[in-house]
């Protein structure tokens, strides 16, 4: 592993508005080289080589769509806690079913986002 690897990052992907902004997030943050995305849905089914990724000591950070926080509970199952965690819901942002996230909220959030993780 490099000397200083990129921090994870892991986000809710699930169907509402809200969850797709923070896949969506976690997606542009990855192609800019501000961390390294890598899959909640397969540590919630136990895939080993991810499990083991999440568990390398690298600095994780989870991106929650809204309140629910499926992804911080999937980390928990295998004893991670995030160093940064995030709730869109606590950012101003809405979650709806059946329409696409406000790209507003994507230029707003990914700044903000970004800079946070650089001060990890």
């Amino acid at each position: 592993m490099p000397a200083n690897p990129q921090p994870l990052i892991y986000s809710c992907s699930g169907c509402s508005s809200a969850a797709q902004l923070a896949n969506h997030l976690s997606l542009r943050m990855d192609r800019e080289g501000v961390a390294e995305m890598s899959c909640i849905a397969g540590l919630g089914r136990d895939v080993k080589p991810l499990v083991r990724t999440a568990k390398s000591g690298r600095t994780i950070v989870m991106l929650d769509g809204c309140a629910l926080q499926c992804g911080r509970h999937t980390l928990a199952r295998h004893g991670i806690e995030p160093d940064l965690h995030w709730d869109l819901s606590r950012m101003e942002v809405q979650k709806e079913k059946h329409v696409d996230f406000d790209p507003a909220d994507a230029s707003r959030l990914l700044p903000q986002l970004a800079d946070g993780i650089r001060e990890l």
